[in-house]
């Protein structure tokens, strides 16, 4: 019979119960409901992380600029700039904000990308995973473990506030991609299933109130650079919660605020483009020359 997981609170109780992972509850879960075999899911979750691996390569090699020209050629910048003088924070952080970058460019280009869970905010997790994976020795098993639970880290909070910015603002893309990325860093880590849920709570709730106010309509400002930015927060709540850091607010309750959140927030901060930074006087500007 299926065990019915829908919130974190289930899911704790199923991995404390069977004294099992995350991505081992989730990947039985996903096979049962699919009516296939845990193989099976294993390699559909392995054509995500190649398609991840793939975009990352091509992204990191390209500086064509999308069709509005207003970006494209960050991720070349960045890699030029840490060739010339190496990050503050060394390899493992030049890895992650440069992959960010090649990612969400390759977005931008129409090129071939894992929506994780949102095209908008589809760098965060591969950045993360990938990155610290190459640094750390971490093999492909263990990849597609993590990458397992960041799914279901999505799924759960899906069934409370749809993963979209016009519904709940970028607190619902960006945001809960960063705590996919933290609760997957945290297992790849050797973390526990509480220190998993605690890094996810520590990332989403640290996120609320993200609006989607994008530039022209398009995705890319301020969406290209808040993937790099919101990979280093994902990082910052993983490193918290391997240090038992606890959230003082239980996982679904930050969940529960994050959906009160998204319906509080005003409809012009939604996808809309009707405020915040898509309507600066510059952003106008670039309206106006981009659709003349």
């Amino acid at each position: 019979m299926m065990i019915n997981i829908n919130t974190f609170e289930e899911l704790q109780n199923a991995c404390n119960a069977s004294g099992k992972k995350i991505y081992e509850i989730t990947q039985e879960y996903e096979a049962e409901l699919a009516e296939t075999t845990v193989p099976e899911i294993r390699a559909i979750v392995k054509k995500s992380l190649d398609a991840m691996k793939d975009a990352i390569k091509t992204g990191l090699k390209s500086n064509e600029m999308s069709i509005s020209g207003m970006c494209g050629d960050d991720c070349d910048r960045l890699q030029k700039r840490f060739n010339q003088e190496k990050s503050i924070f060394g390899k493992t952080f030049e890895k992650i904000t440069t992959y960010a970058l090649a990612t969400i460019e390759e977005n931008l280009r129409m090129g071939k990308i894992a929506a994780c869970p949102t095209a908008g905010s589809c760098a965060i997790v591969p950045s993360v995973l990938v990155g610290v994976s190459e640094d750390l020795g971490i093999c492909e098993e263990e990849q597609i473990n993590a990458l397992i639970t960041a799914g279901a880290i999505g799924r759960i909070i899906s069934n409370k506030v749809a993963l979209a910015g016009a519904v709940a603002g970028c607190q619902a893309e960006c945001g809960v991609a960063s705590a996919m990325s933290a609760g997957a860093l945290t297992q790849m880590r050797g973390g526990s299933v509480e220190q998993v849920l605690n890094a996810v709570a520590l990332a989403m709730k640290n996120l609320l109130g993200l609006t989607c106010d994008p530039v022209c309509g398009l995705v890319e400002i301020p969406c290209v650079k808040r993937n790099p930015f919101l990979a280093i927060h994902a990082v910052t709540a993983s490193e918290l919660a391997l240090a038992d850091i606890k959230t003082k607010i239980p996982f679904d309750e930050v969940i529960d605020a994050l959906e009160q959140t998204g319906k509080l927030m005003s409809p012009m901060l939604k996808e809309s483009s009707q405020a915040g930074l898509a309507t600066t006087k510059t952003a106008l500007e670039l309206k106006a020359k981009l659709f003349k």
